[in-house]
């Protein structure tokens, strides 16, 4: 299906990682993935749903019919379907503190997880290299993404996907897109993928070892097995066909990598390295960049330099691939962990440049100061929303140069505090 076709989607980054249309992660999101356990309490008596939650439920469900979902369907699917106030309790949750990106790449690429991918990919080797031909992307890479976004299939969720859809429908953020989702589970429990009560994910909808959210799964999921069916719940090859099939749709090409670690020149312009910045790798090694152990760059067409934790960090050469990845999540540390995880199940080396392990991150409310006070200098960085994107690396670089250090625009709290200081 072609990604022009998919509404743009903004899923909810708190349910952790979920696959949304390719076209959907606009922008240049790059927070740590807040990741939200689901609740122990699942077994907890539920509070009386709203009085009127009925009556929605029963007007969606004269919509969903008048859309031509089948009345078997609509009563599997619909009949007894329960208002979950954890839903709304974790899709109103908001994070103050976010996670540096060496602690998220510390979980995310732990050698527990290594080993486990490892073994997996032992497990089901002619199934993901079979895939990997069909569709062009790497077995280490199909078998990272389930590692992260499930565990190896060990937490994609509890919650009933029905109902944590049709609760965010009726009372979440996010009304429209969550109504849009339950009617995709619908169309999936109508062709026969699924049974509703299968149907199982995380809070926000997302489901399976991969984590697709209905739509997704209505476009992209695949039929690995040859059984009729698209189930990546229960079948590893629907899961890995379904994966390298959504990658592919999101741009990913065949034969090249994601990105390589790499040095940076003395005196680089940090202005530059911006997801946005985009030059050859011949024009980024005429500047001065090197593979971190003097190796040649990828040979890519149009690549990005990005330095996630500042010029005290590592650094990195990332390419059309990495951007894909970005399409299944739209966070930096999400992309790298992918990229670096599957470079560790295959046997090579992980991030080899140390992180400045002592910096403090900065919480939400001090971004929002920081953001504040540089629009007091006269260092703009649009409306202050507490989010470190584009706008205020900008901002943050110009103070950086009028103070005479590395402007990496690398947001800490020796920097907020030279700000509050007169």
């Amino acid at each position: 299906m072609p990604r022009s076709l998919m509404l743009p989607l903004l899923l909810l980054v708190l349910a952790g990682c979920q696959a949304t249309p390719p076209e959907a992660r606009a922008g240049d999101a790059d927070e740590s993935p807040a990741r939200v356990a689901e609740a122990p309490a699942e077994a907890a008596a539920e509070a009386q749903p709203p009085a009127d939650f009925t009556g929605w439920l029963a007007q969606f469900r004269r919509q969903a019919r008048a859309e031509g979902i089948g009345e078997a369907t609509l009563a599997q699917a619909l009949d007894g379907l329960r208002y979950r106030p954890r839903v709304i309790e974790l899709d109103r949750y908001q994070p103050e503190f976010v996670r540096p990106i060496w602690e998220y790449l510390d979980t995310a690429v732990s050698a527990q997880r290594v080993n486990q991918g490892r073994t997996k990919l032992a497990d089901h080797r002619q199934t993901a290299e079979a895939v990997a031909r069909r569709f062009g992307v790497p077995a280490e890479i199909l078998v990272a993404i389930w590692g992260i976004e499930s565990n190896y299939g060990g937490n994609f969720g509890s919650f009933s996907t029905l109902e944590a859809l049709a609760t965010l429908a009726y009372d979440g953020r996010r009304r429209d897109f969550a109504r849009g989702e339950l009617l995709a589970a619908l169309r999936i429990i109508e062709a026969g993928d699924i049974s509703a009560d299968a149907m199982i994910g995380s809070w926000a909808g997302a489901m399976g070892h991969t984590q697709f959210i209905p739509s997704s799964f209505v476009a992209y999921a695949v039929d690995g097995d040859g059984d009729g069916r698209r189930d990546i719940w229960g079948s590893i090859p629907d899961v890995l066909a379904s994966t390298a099939n959504y990658l592919a749709e999101a741009g990913w090409r065949r034969g090249e990598t994601w990105g390589v670690e790499v040095r940076l020149p003395a005196g680089f312009d940090y202005a530059q390295a911006e997801l946005a910045t985009r030059r050859s790798a011949d024009e980024w090694a005429a500047m001065g960049v090197r593979g971190v152990n003097g190796a040649a760059l990828p040979d890519f067409a149009a690549a990005s330099v990005l330095v996630p934790a500042g010029a005290n960090g590592s650094a990195f050469l990332v390419g059309p691939n990495y951007r894909a990845i970005l399409r299944y999540n739209n966070a930096t540390s999400y992309a790298l962990a992918v990229g670096t995880l599957a470079e560790r199940i295959a046997g090579r080396d992980g991030v080899v440049s140390a992180w400045p392990r002592g910096e403090q991150p900065l919480t939400r409310g001090q971004v929002r100061e920081l953001q504040e006070r540089l629009n007091a200098r006269g260092f703009d960085t649009g409306t202050p929303d507490g989010i470190l994107g584009p706008n205020t690396r900008r901002g943050l670089r110009a103070f950086q140069r009028s103070i005479g250090e590395a402007a990496d625009g690398f947001a800490t709290r020796r920097l907020l505090e030279a700000l509050v200081s007169p």
